[in-house]
């Protein structure tokens, strides 16, 4: 699989705390997150990495730059259509730098047949290998879950999708929109930790159109970014953790 590496956006106040032109050229441990990222995909033996975001110095560098186009949906059609891939594609923020190859392979290789594939870690699983680590969890009726930040797509079947995406970026923060897209009754189910997984797939397909599936990974490294000063400074003692073992 090809993979995109999403580093744009807008400046937000943790880049412009470090003086970086977007998160993604963040250091940590002394190399930019984006670095992080790129090299964990790579030694997992991906295709062509494609990196949307602005130009700035990156190693390993990616093998194509695509331009900023300031928001998720637009920097995620951009990014596809720059790589023109064949099948389906790894999709990585760029604010990830805990990223290992075990967890990328692991996704890959577990992946089921879906035009959406998006990982989900168990809460015990954050817990066990970053105690302390701030993240949002929904309970589910297998378990409690955060979300990952890397993803497998396949852009063909989702070309008809883009449009209900755009609806779901725009309106992410104002729930009563969202309420009325997802619906009132899987709200009210989630909240109340009544919703299966496959319930919540079945209901994702019916909104995009598309197959979709969650999988369950081991690998909270897939989930851990970078939002604050507290996350920035875990990330760089886990990393210079694994530079001393190596």
């Amino acid at each position: 699989m090809d993979a995109l590496v999403l580093g744009g956006g807008r400046r937000d106040r943790l880049a412009r705390a470090y003086g970086a032109p977007s998160k993604a050229f963040i250091h940590v441990a002394a190399r930019p997150m984006a670095s992080w990222v790129i090299s964990a995909l790579r030694e997992a033996g991906v295709g062509r990495v494609a990196f949307v975001g602005p130009r700035g110095r990156l190693e390993p560098a990616p093998d194509l730059w695509v331009n900023d186009k300031g928001g998720l949906i637009e920097n995620v059609e951009a990014g596809l259509s720059a790589l023109a891939p064949r099948g389906r594609v790894i999709v990585a923020t760029a604010d990830i730098p805990l990223l290992t190859a075990e967890a990328v392979r692991y996704l890959v290789e577990n992946a089921p047949e879906a035009a959406l594939v998006y990982p989900i870690v168990p809460k015990e699983a954050v817990e066990a290998r970053f105690p302390g680590m701030k993240r949002t969890y929904a309970r589910l009726v297998e378990g409690v879950f955060t979300g990952g930040n890397v993803v497998i797509l396949d852009p063909k079947l989702l070309e008809r999708a883009w449009a209900v995406a755009r609806r779901v970026a725009a309106w992410r923060k104002n729930p009563l929109v969202l309420a009325t897209l997802f619906g009132v009754d899987k709200l009210v189910k989630l909240l109340l930790g009544r919703l299966t997984v496959a319930e919540l797939e079945r209901h994702a397909e019916r909104v995009l159109g598309v197959p979709a599936r969650a999988l369950i990974t081991p690998y909270p490294e897939i989930g851990v970014d970078v939002d604050d000063l507290d996350d920035a400074e875990l990330v760089a003692r886990e990393l210079l953790r694994r530079l001393d073992v190596a």
